[in-house]
């Protein structure tokens, strides 16, 4: 897989679950006290310093850690994390939270953004192509240390309030190809957006296209957050069309 040996892809899913848990930058020691690699503290180094070489990890100047790069977590989503899906009793509530307003879009994804946002515990954005967006949970970004920096978060919100910025991030950036769709801050290339990960569904209802998503830190609970994704995607376009 990707050129990595079997010790190496077993450290890379630990320390990015390590990752996504802590928020701060994974050493070598952490993760033989935590995990049960099987190997020495001097052997994970070693094994991490071949995946920064190889581009799976970087090394922020200030700390020994490493974290994942985009590449890293591409890999991780793809081939290592194991989705953790919806029980059917959450399927139901998300379910009847909008289906006494699903003959009214606006309503269906004002309702659809809220109840994607209380479930994730993340900013939830819904659009659709024609300009029209909704949002939800923007003091959720808070919780999480990456949105401390006043430049993210300003860049965000500025984002979020320019139709043309929100249309070509989910209508450009996301091209609909699969059923979820994940982008990294970084992959964009817009300025302040390297903390940011972003994940999306597209989806058709009433002859009309439009994507609902969260937009959280890079490293968003994907195992969790991709599943509901997809999730409410499929709900909006099937209740939407009854």
């Amino acid at each position: 897989m990707e050129g990595l040996t079997a010790r190496q892809t077993q450290i890379l899913k630990a320390l990015i679950d390590e990752y996504i848990e802590t928020a701060v930058p994974v050493g070598s020691m952490a993760l033989e006290k935590k995990y049960n690699l099987g190997v020495s503290p001097a052997t994970i180094r070693n094994e991490m310093a071949s995946l920064t070489r190889t581009g799976f990890l970087k090394q922020p100047h200030t700390s020994a850690g490493r974290v994942p790069t985009p590449k890293a977590m591409k890999f991780y989503i793809n081939q290592l994390m194991e989705e953790r899906r919806l029980s059917l009793t959450e399927e139901v509530k998300a379910r009847e939270n909008v289906w006494d307003v699903r003959s009214d879009l606006d309503e269906l994804l004002r309702h659809a953004t809220k109840a994607l946002s209380e479930r994730t515990q993340t900013l939830s954005v819904a659009a659709m192509d024609d300009g029209d967006f909704w949002s939800y949970g923007h003091s959720q970004l808070f919780n999480s240390p990456e949105f401390f920096n006043f430049q993210v978060c300003q860049t965000l919100f500025s984002t979020l309030e320019e139709g043309r910025r929100l249309h070509e991030l989910f209508f450009e950036k996301f091209q609909g190809l699969s059923p979820i769709e994940v982008l990294f801050g970084e992959e964009l290339g817009w300025e302040y957006f390297e903390p940011i990960g972003i994940v999306a569904s597209r989806f058709e209802v009433q002859g009309k296209h439009g994507a609902i998503g969260v937009i959280g830190p890079f490293r968003l609970n994907y195992p969790a957050i991709i599943p509901t994704v997809r999730y409410f995607g499929s709900l909006v376009e099937q209740v939407g069309g009854k």
